[in-house]
């Protein structure tokens, strides 16, 4: 075998998988329909990933970390022009989500099969892979919860901690295909225009980011306050109050 077939073997093998994921699922795949589809025999797959696991890993690693890449620099950017100012939540919003609909509108570089094997899988993680997305999201996610909240001083830090995990599950489910359209429609959608899928997810997002605050929410807030809250702020040594944490 040549160094370039050997060179290509891990990507076909990780485009095979990925393709199968997407049918059948992580846990349903066999390591046997993966080498079948890759043409490879199963000693390549040991070889280069060592499991099903790091196989699996390796997956997701290798779009995740250009996706998180495209992200930051998209808000590393609004944040350079903004120049310390708070940035629009709409700008916040399509510098993470809309980068994702952009990728999984990509149906020749695989992003399109990808974003649906990551939508189908942040709703049905396994334990591993849970872990695995959370340490890989880690630093993107962060970055974006405190530009939402710098952007909406007046929506408590929990409740944008809610919208986002919202957000999350709103393009989850849009990204991972259209086969549950046809529970909810008489006539056949097409979720093929990407465009046409982030506008209307994009409307949607930033609808529900700047919703009022629940009532139950908001008369919990004016009727219950907290011991810690009831109680005088300590002060420090050099007398500064110690404000109790919401």
């Amino acid at each position: 075998m040549s160094q370039n077939q050997t060179a290509e073997t891990p990507q076909r093998i990780l485009d095979a998988a990925e393709a199968l994921f997407v049918e059948f699922g992580l846990e349903a795949t066999t390591l046997r329909q993966i080498t079948a589809a890759a043409q490879v025999n199963l000693a390549a797959v040991n070889y280069h990933f060592g499991s099903k696991e790091a196989l699996i890993a390796e997956l997701f690693r290798r779009r995740l970390s250009w996706l998180n890449e495209q992200r930051l620099q998209q808000l590393d950017r609004l944040d350079a022009q903004a120049q310390g100012r708070p940035l629009k939540p709409s700008q916040i919003v399509d510098a993470f989500f809309g980068v994702a609909v952009r990728m999984a509108a990509d149906r020749v570089g695989g992003g399109h099969n990808f974003m649906r094997l990551l939508g189908r899988t942040y709703t049905e993680p396994a334990a591993f892979v849970r872990s695995f997305l959370a340490a890989e999201d880690s630093k993107t996610i962060a970055r974006f919860k405190a530009a939402l909240i710098k952007s909406l001083p007046d929506v408590p830090p929990e409740e944008i901690f809610w919208r986002f995990h919202f957000m999350l599950g709103a393009m989850s489910y849009a990204i991972s295909g259209a086969d549950a359209l046809s529970i909810l429609a008489d006539v056949s959608l097409d979720d093929s225009d990407g465009e046409a899928l982030m506008a209307r997810l994009m409307s949607f997002l930033i609808g529900g980011l700047r919703a009022p605050l629940p009532a139950l929410l908001t008369n919990l807030q004016q009727a219950t306050p907290t011991p810690r809250a009831a109680r005088a702020p300590k002060r420090r040594s050099g007398g500064a109050a110690l404000q109790p944490h919401s």
